[in-house]
């Protein structure tokens, strides 16, 4: 898999993504405008390292970020360099799961988005489910796992230097308040991977829940179950 990460045409379409998708800089306060001259200096290098087993992501920048009543959350901010590996390693990780993921899973998915996720609970309704179940999956980003998203992952992936690449990176120390933090779970938002690797560990929910044949819409860590009484909503939770 590792071939397929590192081909020029996907490190290309990886640098062009992380330009549309702009962000702040990393630990190294690295811009995205920097990225370029970067990655025609050191590509050798990098690809070098990665073959070689020797590549270590910098640590995360973490960004408070406010919620509501008052909160905060904690973005993961990677440099842009670890954020365009990421998104190589996205492009191509995403083609041994996309088709295997449930049709009423929303979130960072190609073709599907929020408004077809609203669209969809619309229909429900519509059809008679109108007592509706939500949940959220309180602090699901902060804890995630990485022992059971890993082995989700090498069933499907047995290359050793892409599984590498993602342990590193899932646990790669973030540095909040000008201090570094060990992480041993958790997948944090704010890089190109955190998506789909949210969907690998949320989508053995979503085949539970349609194992149960229920109705059923999830976008990201909330989803929401449509029912047609409140003895089987109760049932649902």
């Amino acid at each position: 898999m590792i071939e397929n990460v590192l081909k020029p045409k996907n490190l290309h379409k990886a640098y062009q993504q992380v330009v549309r998708n702009e962000g702040a800089a990393g630990i190294d306060r690295m811009t995205v405008a920097e990225l370029v001259p970067f990655i025609e200096a050191n590509r050798k290098q990098l690809i070098h390292a990665i073959i070689n087993k020797r590549y270590v992501p910098q640590p995360i920048r973490g960004v408070a970020i406010p919620k509501s009543k008052g909160k905060t959350r904690i973005l993961g901010i990677p440099t842009v360099t670890d954020r365009w590996l990421q998104q190589a390693v996205s492009q191509v990780l995403n083609t041994k799961f996309e088709l295997q993921f449930e049709e009423f899973s929303y979130g960072f998915r190609p073709n599907k988005n929020i408004h077809k996720a609203v669209s969809k609970a619309l229909r429900y309704i519509n059809d008679g489910y109108q007592e509706i179940v939500d949940i959220d999956l309180k602090g699901f980003f902060d804890q995630v796992d990485h022992a059971i998203l890993l082995q989700l992952i090498y069933n499907k992936v047995k290359c050793p230097y892409t599984m590498r690449l993602i342990r590193k990176w899932l646990r790669a120390p973030i540095q909040v308040d000008g201090k570094l933090r060990k992480r041993r779970k958790g997948v944090p938002q704010g890089s190109p991977l955190s998506p789909l690797l949210s969907n690998i560990i949320l989508d053995e929910l979503d085949k539970e829940i349609a194992r149960k044949g229920v109705h059923y819409v999830r976008y990201a860590d909330d989803f929401s179950i449509y029912t047609k009484s409140k003895s089987e909503a109760r049932l649902d939770r």
